[in-house]
Protein backbone atom coordinates (compact mmCIF):
# COMPACT_ATOMS: atom_id res chain seq x y z
CA UNK A 1 0.00 0.00 0.00
CA UNK A 2 3.11 2.46 0.02
CA UNK A 3 2.55 5.38 -2.16
CA UNK A 4 -1.21 4.22 -3.05
CA UNK A 5 -3.74 7.58 -3.02
CA UNK A 6 -6.51 6.92 -0.78
CA UNK A 7 -9.49 7.70 -1.33
CA UNK A 8 -9.20 10.35 2.14
CA UNK A 9 -6.78 12.08 0.30
CA UNK A 10 -8.13 12.39 -2.64
CA UNK A 11 -11.16 13.63 -1.06
CA UNK A 12 -9.21 16.06 0.99
CA UNK A 13 -7.09 17.38 -2.37
CA UNK A 14 -10.51 17.79 -4.09
CA UNK A 15 -11.59 19.78 -0.92
CA UNK A 16 -8.95 21.86 -0.82
CA UNK A 17 -9.53 23.11 -4.47
CA UNK A 18 -12.75 23.78 -3.98
CA UNK A 19 -11.38 25.83 -0.78
CA UNK A 20 -8.72 27.69 -2.68
CA UNK A 21 -11.78 28.58 -5.07
CA UNK A 22 -14.65 29.75 -2.62
CA UNK A 23 -11.74 31.84 -1.10
CA UNK A 24 -11.07 33.65 -4.23
CA UNK A 25 -14.37 34.56 -4.47
CA UNK A 26 -14.91 35.57 -1.18
CA UNK A 27 -12.15 38.11 -2.35
CA UNK A 28 -14.08 39.41 -4.83
CA UNK A 29 -17.41 39.28 -3.95
CA UNK A 30 -17.73 39.19 -0.22
CA UNK A 31 -20.03 36.23 1.73
CA UNK A 32 -23.26 37.63 -1.12
CA UNK A 33 -24.45 34.39 -0.70
CA UNK A 34 -25.76 35.64 2.72
CA UNK A 35 -28.77 36.75 0.94
CA UNK A 36 -29.96 33.60 -0.31
CA UNK A 37 -32.68 32.02 1.02
CA UNK A 38 -32.78 27.96 1.60
CA UNK A 39 -35.25 27.46 -1.81
CA UNK A 40 -33.05 30.07 -3.71
CA UNK A 41 -29.35 28.10 -2.68
CA UNK A 42 -31.75 24.67 -3.53
CA UNK A 43 -32.80 26.18 -6.89
CA UNK A 44 -28.86 27.03 -7.34
CA UNK A 45 -28.12 23.41 -6.44
CA UNK A 46 -30.44 22.56 -9.01
CA UNK A 47 -29.40 24.18 -11.62
CA UNK A 48 -25.52 22.67 -12.05
CA UNK A 49 -26.86 19.09 -11.45
CA UNK A 50 -29.28 19.50 -14.21
CA UNK A 51 -26.24 21.63 -16.14
CA UNK A 52 -24.10 18.33 -15.05
CA UNK A 53 -26.80 16.12 -16.60
CA UNK A 54 -27.76 18.06 -19.40
CA UNK A 55 -23.31 17.56 -20.69
CA UNK A 56 -23.97 14.09 -20.05
CA UNK A 57 -26.77 14.14 -22.21
CA UNK A 58 -25.89 15.99 -25.12
CA UNK A 59 -21.97 15.39 -24.87
CA UNK A 60 -21.17 18.76 -25.48
CA UNK A 61 -20.73 22.96 -24.05
CA UNK A 62 -21.97 25.68 -25.76
CA UNK A 63 -20.45 27.83 -22.73
CA UNK A 64 -17.45 25.92 -22.94
CA UNK A 65 -17.23 25.05 -19.11
CA UNK A 66 -17.19 21.28 -18.35
CA UNK A 67 -18.53 19.70 -15.91
CA UNK A 68 -15.75 19.05 -13.47
CA UNK A 69 -16.47 22.82 -12.61
CA UNK A 70 -20.13 22.12 -12.30
CA UNK A 71 -19.43 19.66 -9.74
CA UNK A 72 -16.66 21.66 -7.53
CA UNK A 73 -19.67 24.75 -7.60
CA UNK A 74 -22.05 22.09 -6.24
CA UNK A 75 -19.85 21.20 -3.53
CA UNK A 76 -19.33 25.23 -2.40
CA UNK A 77 -22.65 25.58 -3.43
CA UNK A 78 -23.55 22.39 -0.49
CA UNK A 79 -21.14 24.40 2.11
CA UNK A 80 -22.66 27.26 1.51
CA UNK A 81 -26.05 25.32 2.47
CA UNK A 82 -24.90 24.00 5.41
CA UNK A 83 -23.28 27.02 6.75
CA UNK A 84 -26.85 28.82 5.61
CA UNK A 85 -28.44 26.25 7.89
CA UNK A 86 -26.77 27.02 10.26
CA UNK A 87 -26.79 31.02 10.61
CA UNK A 88 -29.90 31.67 8.74
CA UNK A 89 -30.09 34.00 5.73
CA UNK A 90 -29.57 37.56 6.05
CA UNK A 91 -30.94 40.86 4.45
CA UNK A 92 -27.44 42.37 4.11
CA UNK A 93 -23.74 40.73 3.91
CA UNK A 94 -23.15 40.35 7.64
CA UNK A 95 -20.12 37.84 7.97
CA UNK A 96 -16.82 38.67 6.98
CA UNK A 97 -14.68 36.57 4.99
CA UNK A 98 -12.42 35.10 7.66
CA UNK A 99 -15.70 34.04 9.33
CA UNK A 100 -17.19 32.45 6.43
CA UNK A 101 -13.81 30.39 5.60
CA UNK A 102 -14.12 29.48 9.05
CA UNK A 103 -17.40 27.78 8.75
CA UNK A 104 -16.23 26.45 5.51
CA UNK A 105 -13.74 24.73 6.64
CA UNK A 106 -15.49 22.74 9.61
CA UNK A 107 -18.20 21.98 7.17
CA UNK A 108 -16.18 20.18 4.86
CA UNK A 109 -14.27 18.91 7.47
CA UNK A 110 -17.64 17.30 8.60
CA UNK A 111 -18.31 16.44 5.02
CA UNK A 112 -15.22 14.04 5.22
CA UNK A 113 -15.43 12.56 8.59
CA UNK A 114 -18.90 11.28 6.81
CA UNK A 115 -17.24 10.12 3.79
CA UNK A 116 -14.59 8.37 5.73
CA UNK A 117 -17.48 6.57 7.86
CA UNK A 118 -19.26 5.50 5.11
CA UNK A 119 -16.78 4.77 3.00
CA UNK A 120 -15.65 2.30 5.77
CA UNK A 121 -19.37 0.70 5.79
CA UNK A 122 -19.28 0.69 1.64
CA UNK A 123 -15.82 -0.82 0.73
CA UNK A 124 -14.89 1.97 -1.90
CA UNK A 125 -18.41 0.89 -3.84
CA UNK A 126 -18.18 4.93 -5.34
CA UNK A 127 -15.15 3.45 -7.59
CA UNK A 128 -17.34 1.31 -9.45
CA UNK A 129 -20.25 3.93 -9.72
CA UNK A 130 -20.34 5.76 -12.99
CA UNK A 131 -20.50 9.43 -13.23
CA UNK A 132 -24.01 9.83 -14.56
CA UNK A 133 -25.00 8.04 -11.14
CA UNK A 134 -23.49 10.56 -9.05
CA UNK A 135 -25.46 13.22 -11.05
CA UNK A 136 -28.42 11.45 -10.22
CA UNK A 137 -28.08 10.92 -7.07
CA UNK A 138 -27.47 14.21 -6.34
CA UNK A 139 -30.29 15.58 -8.30
CA UNK A 140 -32.31 12.87 -6.02
CA UNK A 141 -31.03 14.83 -3.22
CA UNK A 142 -31.99 18.11 -4.52
CA UNK A 143 -35.30 17.02 -5.38
CA UNK A 144 -35.79 15.61 -1.50
CA UNK A 145 -34.77 18.75 -0.22
CA UNK A 146 -37.28 20.83 -2.30
CA UNK A 147 -39.86 18.54 -0.99
CA UNK A 148 -38.83 19.09 2.59
CA UNK A 149 -38.57 22.86 2.25
CA UNK A 150 -42.45 22.68 0.98
CA UNK A 151 -43.27 20.48 3.88
CA UNK A 152 -41.09 23.23 5.91
CA UNK A 153 -39.17 20.19 7.44
CA UNK A 154 -42.08 19.04 8.68
CA UNK A 155 -41.32 15.63 7.64
CA UNK A 156 -41.94 11.94 9.33
CA UNK A 157 -39.43 9.78 8.81
CA UNK A 158 -36.31 11.47 6.66
CA UNK A 159 -33.11 12.82 7.11
CA UNK A 160 -33.14 16.57 7.31
CA UNK A 161 -31.98 19.04 4.76
CA UNK A 162 -28.38 19.27 6.34
CA UNK A 163 -27.49 15.07 5.62
CA UNK A 164 -28.91 15.74 1.99
CA UNK A 165 -26.27 18.44 1.54
CA UNK A 166 -23.38 16.46 2.97
CA UNK A 167 -24.42 14.00 0.72
CA UNK A 168 -24.67 15.75 -2.70
CA UNK A 169 -21.50 17.45 -1.18
CA UNK A 170 -19.56 13.74 -1.08
CA UNK A 171 -21.09 13.07 -4.15
CA UNK A 172 -19.99 15.93 -6.33
CA UNK A 173 -16.52 15.29 -4.71
CA UNK A 174 -16.69 11.61 -6.04
CA UNK A 175 -17.29 12.74 -9.68
CA UNK A 176 -14.67 15.31 -9.43
CA UNK A 177 -12.41 12.69 -8.57
CA UNK A 178 -13.07 10.74 -11.20
CA UNK A 179 -13.19 13.02 -14.01
CA UNK A 180 -10.01 14.31 -12.64
CA UNK A 181 -8.66 10.56 -12.76
CA UNK A 182 -10.03 10.21 -16.53
CA UNK A 183 -8.42 13.51 -17.63
CA UNK A 184 -5.33 12.15 -16.29
CA UNK A 185 -5.06 9.07 -18.67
Amino acid sequence: MAGQVTTESLFRDTMEECRSLFEKKLHDYGASWRIMRPSSLTDQLLIKAKRIRSLETKKASWVGEGIRPEFIALINYGIIGLIQLEKGFADTVDMKAEEAAALYRTHAEEALQLMLKKNHDYDEAWRVMRVSSYTDLILTKIQRVKEMEDLHEETLVSEGIDANYLDIINYAVFGAIQLKEEEGR
